[in-house]
Parts: C-alpha cells; structure tokens; sequence
C-alpha cells in the first residue's frame, strides 16, 4: 500500500469518526427533551442576559441603578489619571468580576465544564479585558484604532500564535457564551422604538445590503465547489453582523466546527482593512459626513471596527477644512445602517437558513427532512434578542425620543451596553486566544475569494446607495 493511499485511508476515518460525533451529539442534544432548559448553552445565555436586564430595570423603577457594578475605565490622558480612576473604583471591578465568574462559573458546571479549568482561565481573561479597556479608553486611541475589541482580537492572536498557552485554559475561552450574552444585551440597546425613528430609508437600505451580499459570498462559495453550509456561514458573516451573524447563522444551519473560525477569520482581516480605506477614500473624495456614517454601516463587517471608521471620518470633519457635515453624523449614520438596520438581520437570517437547510439541504444529502430538526438547529439566543428587545420596547414606549436619550439612556440602557461590551469583549479576546492560524491554513485560498467577493460587492453597493441614491437622506440628518 502507497503512502497515499494510506493518507487517503486516513482522511476517509477522520471523516467518518467526525460524522459519528456529529450524530452523536445531535442525538444527544435532542434526547434531553425539557432538560435543554438548562443543559444548553443558548438557554443559560438567556437566562443570565435576561436576569441582568431584569434586575437593571429594577433598580430603574426603584429611582436607582446598575451604573455601578456596570464599571469600565473613564477616558484618560496621562497614566496619572488612569491610575486614579482605577484606584477608585477598584472595589466595582472586584465586585463585578465576580458577578461574572460567579453566574458563569455556575451554569457552565451544570453544562458539564469543570471549574477548576474555568475559574483560572477566565481570573486570566478578565485580567486582561480590563488592560485592554484601559488603553482603548486613551484619548488618543481611536488614532491609532485601539478599539477594545479590536485590540482584544489582536492581542489573543499574538498570545495564541506567538507564546502560547496550554490547552486546559480554553474552558475559559468561551467565545459563543460571551457573544451569545453579548448579543441578547445588545437586544435590550436596540428597542424597536429607535426603528420607527431610524426610518425606512435605512432599515431598506440595510435590507438591500444584507440580502445581495449574502447571496455574492453564497454562490461564488458553491461555485468554487465550499460547503453549503460553509457559503451561509461566510455568507452570513459578510451581510449581517460579522462574528455574530457567523456563529448564529452556523449554528442554525449545522456547520462543522471548523466554520465559523473560518467565517470570523475572514470578517476580522476585512473589518481591519476596512478601518483604514473607508475612511482615506471618503477624504479623498470629500464626501459628507453623513453619507460616509451610511456608508461604513453598509460595508463594515464589525461593530466596533465600523465605530473606529465611522468615529474616525467624523474627526477629520472637525478637524480637516473641506469636509461638509458635522462629526456626529458620522456615527449617527453608521448606528442606524449598522447597528440598528444590519443587526436586526441576525435573527431573520438564522431562521430562514435553519428552514432552508433542513428542509432542502438535508433532503439533497439523502437524509430525510424533519420539520423538528427546525427548532433543534434554530439558535436560542436569538429568541432571548427579541425577547430583550421587546422588553425595551415596552418600557421605552412611555418616553418621547428626547426622555428616551435623557433619562432612559443613562441610567437604564448605558449601564447594560456597558455590560455588553464586557462579554464582546470576553468574547473577541477569547476569538483571538483560539486563533491559531496553523489550524485555519487548511481551508486554503476558496473561502478568502468567496467572502472577498462580497466585499467587493457591499463597498460598491454601499457607495451608490449612500451617496447617489439615499444622499438627501443621510446628509440631512441633522436637520
């Protein structure tokens, strides 16, 4: 026997061992019946994000609230400062730190994590989530595009490809529990309220986007012969919100594990690159402030790096002559494409592709379609998303746009975004700690050029709706 017909041998077990674990553990997942209400990760997500709220609101009511165990650096410029501000709210940090090791520590032990792996690992990435908050809430940091999560995707691949850590520490790299929190509490900043004021003009928009991108990556991916399922995840990436819409969108449609790292490997090299010519390509043509904040929402891959974009552009208008527009239409633009008109797409998405992929995926593959295997696939925590964003709805609904931004916003909704951004970046921090290229090399050159071809297609698109087509709209924002 040839070494290559041993290698070939070889790939045919690997293969037929990761079917029969697949199996497995959908038989496993599905035999759990009522139990999944706390055996899976999707429900202890829910539970805790919608606890939080919860209690926040609480505390709303009762003329307080959680602005204190919700601590996060204030913006320095000397390490004088820093030092200060730290020394002052130390007793927050601890007692926040453990809120989170202690609701995290004990659902993760019922789903079958040890502690003694847990707690160690997350003392190390809490530590670090706070130096990597610290220098994004330097003054100068958005300069150098030191955004938190930015940065904590950089600084996990550097520790994940340069130094290395052991193995046993990745029961603290909970990167889908962080982003699925992060995600129920980002339901709960985004009322359906700010919707009806964004008006429709975005929420098309963004529609338009989402759709034609997603279909783009989709079938160049089958045409360079990827994975269904690999094309929705990528495909899902590119159109929605980036690393979340690339694990919700696996999860519902039953990617291999190896997908989503792929989809967000390419959403984290793009958003970067994005960062940095959406901004010089918009000075270079002097373009208003509001269209380039419409026009970063709609070719961003990333939250916080279309902030840094968005937040970038609009200093240049304050500090560049020429530049019509003022610096808050920027962010103004980009939230409404981006953050309230893309992100909604997270849970339209994973549902459709959890009915299409098995109701006519499965059926190609020779298995024969369940219309249960619907709700087995469907992402849970997209159902706590609008629950959240429904319970903001209703209490936001008794306030007008300006007490919403006056009373609601600062002492209800800041203090949860401030939580959130705590588990995104948990979250990009433990992305970039189980990063490790060696292992993302053997998908090769096909996903690259599939996603890239939807990049090429949202900048494109996202230039001519901004600028040509919705202009009027987004360059009168402010009026």
């Amino acid at each position: 026997m040839t070494e290559k017909e041993k290698k070939d041998i070889d790939i045919e077990l690997t293969e037929t061992e990761e079917a029969w674990d697949e199996e497995a553990d959908d038989l496993r997942l599905k035999s759990v019946g009522w139990k999944e209400l706390y055996l899976k990760e999707d429900w202890w997500a829910i539970w805790l994000a919608l606890g939080l709220i919860v209690v926040a609101y609480g505390f709303f009511v009762s003329g307080g609230s959680i602005k204190w165990i919700a601590v996060h650096p204030a913006r320095w410029s000397t390490l004088t400062q820093l030092f200060t501000d730290f020394s002052n709210h130390i007793v927050q940090y601890v007692a926040q730190f453990i809120m989170w090791l202690v609701v995290f520590t004990l659902s993760l032990k019922v789903m079958g994590i040890k502690p003694g792996e847990f707690i160690p690992s997350f003392i190390f990435v809490y530590v670090c989530s706070i130096v990597i908050f610290m220098v994004g809430a330097w003054e100068h940091a958005h300069h150098y595009n030191l955004e938190p999560p930015l940065l904590a995707l950089a600084l996990g691949m550097v520790i994940a490809n340069f130094i290395g850590l052991p193995r046993w520490m990745d029961a603290g790299f909970r990167v889908e529990y962080y982003i699925k929190v992060g995600i129920i509490l980002l339901g709960a900043t985004l009322p359906l309220t700010l919707i009806v004021w964004a008006g429709p003009v975005a929420i098309g928009q963004a529609s338009i986007v989402a759709v034609t991108t997603f279909l783009v990556i989709f079938f160049v991916g089958r045409r360079l012969g990827l994975d269904r399922r690999l094309c929705a995840t990528l495909g899902a990436g590119g159109a929605v919100c980036g690393v979340s819409g690339s694990i919700a969108i696996a999860g519902a449609v039953g990617a291999k594990k190896e997908h989503a790292p792929i989809a967000i490997t390419m959403v984290i090299l793009w958003a970067i690159i994005m960062i940095f010519f959406l901004p010089l390509v918009s000075r270079l043509l002097q373009l208003h402030t509001g269209v380039v904040g419409a026009w970063v929402g709609t070719s961003e891959f990333a939250d916080a790096a279309g902030f840094a974009a968005a937040q970038a552009y609009g200093d240049m208008a304050a500090n560049v002559p020429g530049i019509p527009g003022s610096p808050e239409d920027a962010v103004w633009g980009f939230t409404l494409m981006k953050v309230v008109g893309r992100d909604i797409w997270i849970g339209i998405w994973a549902f459709v592709m959890a009915i299409i992929s098995t109701t006519f995926w499965d059926r190609k593959s020779g298995t024969k379609p369940n219309p249960a295997e619907i709700w087995w696939r469907f992402p849970k925590f997209v159902l706590g998303f609008f629950v959240a964003s429904i319970i903001m709805t209703l209490i936001s609904s008794q306030y007008s746009l300006q007490e919403y931004n006056e009373v609601l916003k600062p002492m209800l909704v800041a203090p949860i975004k401030s939580l959130r951004t705590w588990a995104f970046i948990f979250c990009f921090f433990s992305i970039g700690l189980t990063t490790r290229f060696r292992e993302l090399a053997s998908a090769g050159t096909k996903p690259f050029w599939a996603f890239t071809s939807g990049v090429v297609a949202n900048v494109a698109l996202g230039f001519v709706l901004s600028s040509i087509v919705f202009a009027h709209y987004w360059q009168n924002l402010s009026h």
